[in-house]
């Protein structure tokens, strides 16, 4: 009984990562570019024990033979879904959706002093000026620079109006004149998966000596193309509410059986503890 006590107790442990996933993922799902997160569980190490003597009680048996004890389930890993999500148009000139599957705008991110390289699908993009109002900067929503081919895109201030072409350019209109300022630098995820989503709807780069990989193995640069994003428009949240809604249910009642297990094994060694006095 304690075994089975120790089996349930690991799964609802793991069960409650799952609830989490899904709460979040349902908690954004109206975030900008948000990509919905899954949870895949693999099974703790199991004992096998062989009970069955006679030959005959294996006949039209489905299961496996004997009896399988194992250690309760755990958390393999959780997947990442970057499958293109409905893009809205808004008519708001910095307003930018990514076209393809698994590209992503590169976002320099300052914290505590260490600068690093952030990755995002959210193209609501705003001007931050600079302290000393000469020049602005395309930042995100939380004034973050976005990266261009050669690092932040700043430029001159004073300008009329401003766009973002489908191949990532940045222009500005001055007097008439069109001035391009800068381009988007977009990248594609290789092997999307292996990024760490750290909040604020950014993804990082795990530890490459971990992994054993180099950068080229996960991000590489995006073939020049003439579409690469459309302007004055948003990509909205992949997330599926119906499918999220059924995963919460499925993980909720999984979490309830393993409680039962426990709250019904613990009362069956209170009755054999009662027939031992």
């Amino acid at each position: 009984m304690s075994r089975m006590m120790i089996q349930a107790a690991v799964t609802m442990n793991q069960l409650q990562k799952k609830l989490d996933i899904v709460g979040n993922n349902i908690a954004n799902s109206q975030t900008t570019g948000y990509k919905s997160r899954g949870a895949e569980f693999s099974s703790l190490l199991y004992q096998q024990i062989d009970n069955l003597e006679n030959p005959g009680n294996g006949e039209q048996r489905l299961t496996p033979d004997g009896i399988r004890i194992g250690s309760g389930a755990s958390l393999g890993a959780t997947t990442l879904n970057l499958d293109q999500g409905s893009i809205v148009t808004t008519d708001r000139a910095l307003d930018t959706a990514l076209l393809n599957e698994n590209t992503l705008f590169q976002i320099q991110v300052t914290d505590n002093g260490v600068t690093e390289t952030m990755y995002t699908r959210d193209g609501a993009f705003y001007i931050s000026p600079s302290t000393d109002g000469r020049s602005v900067t395309l930042t995100t929503k939380d004034g973050n620079p976005v990266l261009g081919e050669n690092g932040p895109i700043t430029f001159n201030s004073g300008f009329d109006s401003i766009s973002i072409r489908d191949n990532g350019q940045v222009v500005v209109e001055r007097g008439g004149i069109v001035e391009e300022v800068g381009t988007i630098d977009i990248v594609e995820a290789t092997r999307p998966n292996v990024l760490e989503a750290v909040g604020q709807n950014l993804f990082r780069l795990p530890n490459l000596g971990e992994l054993n990989d180099n950068l080229a193995d996960i991000i590489q640069d995006v073939p020049a193309q003439t579409k690469l994003i459309q302007s004055n428009a948003l990509e909205q949240s992949n997330v599926d509410i119906s499918q999220q809604m059924s995963d919460l249910i499925l993980a909720q009642r999984s979490y309830q059986y393993n409680s039962r297990t426990i709250s019904m094994s613990d009362q069956m060694m209170g009755l054999v503890n009662g027939l031992r006095s």
